[in-house]
């Protein structure tokens, strides 16, 4: 019998990913709990392996395709009953056409209030399967519609990404009725929203009484010239973009800066790097040295481990930073878990670990989610001051630059040191800039308090 196979969930805020490559083709075995398709998301690239053995009947979804979780993506041939999310759950189904914009075939009703009524758009039935082999007969290309032709934008549908964006940053039916989209049939899609966001700015959306004239909403994505290139955004870039557009947009953010001498640090390194390497197998870097100081602080201070909750500041429990790693898909950011309960070495082995698998693609769900708080290890590229954006929806980030000899006063007299900047920006609706001062004046005075008697174990 066939067996319809959906994309499964892989987590809560991952919603959809883009179809890679097929590792089986229509006519292939397939055995259960075997590899049948490789799926990028914004956050990892993924293999997903078939919950049923069969044979592959037919792909639903050709590669290059962005889906939702829980779309059906294929159907397999079996006698075996499916064991995982084998058929379509009811309203929910869909294949995305466009970045923002879906076609969705309902399976079922599913109640709807009237701001939904409202905000969302009807959309047209899902892909229909794609043929294993081409068809020898093509259908002559219909002529594309004439404005007059097309639909009336308040009688079509926006997609739940859309309508989110929108309720999250207070915009009425009419205002994202007035959006120029950029989808098919001019649908507005969760991209045009946030260019609407942009230049606007969060206040005046958020304030729906603001007396100032609205600004006009921006002008469709711009077109290469002769002499440009364009190079499409992968899901990876996409993310970036959109989070941190949305961190300069909504987020004050107010930045510091102090230095340290880390002239200890670089002794005590020194020191215990070749035993560490031989030891451990990997390379002691400054950087455990710094999250260990760091996630000190911020038990010492958790409203810099919290996140802006509009009405409340919700102050995180758990203490999990993220490293910032310059992957060769694009700025990713793995979170070492729990980090205030390891050791120096223990922080060590961690990012590596998850620097490793960044570096090669290899990021679990897991190693991305979850993160309070972001160190950006900018020294690492030879920076000595910069200002990060934080990494939205945190309170704040800090960076480590690099460790520079200089000549300082030390009791009066002259004399050359290991300086560093550290570099922290800060959310000021949660943070005052003498909070902020005092955290970082503390991640200074434990980054020079180490020694050549600090544990490594």
């Amino acid at each position: 019998m066939p067996t319809t196979i959906e994309l499964p969930q892989v987590g809560e805020s991952v919603t959809q990913g883009t179809v890679l490559r097929w590792l089986k083709k229509p006519g292939d075995a397939v055995a259960r709990y075997e590899p049948l398709v490789e799926v990028e998301t914004d956050k990892v690239t993924m293999e997903v392996p078939s919950p049923v053995a069969g044979v592959l009947r037919t792909l639903l979804v050709e590669e290059g395709a962005t889906v939702l979780f829980g779309a059906p993506i294929c159907q397999v041939d079996t006698e075996e009953a499916p064991t995982g999310n084998a058929a379509p759950p009811i309203g929910t189904t869909g294949v995305l056409t466009e970045p923002g914009g879906f076609a969705v075939g309902p399976t079922g009703a599913r109640p709807i209030n009237a701001e939904q009524e409202g905000l969302m758009q009807a959309v047209p039935q899902a892909h229909a399967p794609v043929p294993s082999q081409p068809s020898a007969v093509h259908a002559p290309e219909p002529s594309p519609p004439s404005p007059q032709d097309r639909p009336r934008r308040g009688a079509q549908r926006l997609s739940p990404v859309v309508l989110n964006l929108a309720r999250e940053h207070g915009l009425s039916p009419e205002q994202v009725a007035g959006i120029p989209g950029s989808g098919l049939d001019g649908r507005v899609t969760k991209q045009d929203v946030l260019t609407y966001i942009e230049g606007r700015g969060a206040p005046a959306l958020a304030d729906a009484k603001s007396a100032e004239p609205p600004v006009p909403p921006p002008s469709a994505p711009l077109r290469a010239d002769p002499d440009e290139e364009t190079v499409p955004l992968s899901p990876v870039r996409r993310r970036i973009a959109e989070n941190m557009a949305r961190s300069a947009a909504e987020i004050p953010a107010a930045w510091s800066l102090v230095e340290a001498d880390v002239s200890g640090l670089v002794r005590r390194r020194q020191a215990a790097r070749e035993e560490f390497r031989w030891r451990e197998g990997v390379e002691l870097t400054y950087l455990p040295f710094a999250v260990q100081a760091l996630a000190e602080a911020l038990k010492r201070h958790p409203r810099l481990n919290s996140r802006w909750g509009g009405d409340a500041v919700l102050l995180r429990k758990r203490i999990n930073i993220g490293i910032a790693v310059a992957a060769p898909q694009g700025l990713v950011v793995p979170v070492v878990h729990d980090a205030d309960g390891y050791s120096v070495a223990g922080l060590a082995r961690a990012i590596a670990g998850v620097v490793e698998r960044a570096r090669q693609n290899r990021l679990s769900l897991e190693d991305v989610q979850g993160g309070t708080f972001t160190l950006n290890n900018t020294g690492a590229l030879g920076s000595v001051v910069s200002q990060p954006i934080i990494n939205h929806p945190q309170a704040a980030i800090l960076t480590t630059e690099a460790i520079v000899k200089r000549p300082v006063v030390v009791d009066d007299a002259i004399a050359i040191r290991s300086m560093m900047n550290l570099c922290l920006t800060f959310d000021h609706r949660i943070i005052d800039g003498a909070e902020s001062a005092v955290f970082l004046q503390l991640v200074k005075q434990m980054l020079e308090a180490v020694d050549d008697e600090t544990a490594i174990y």
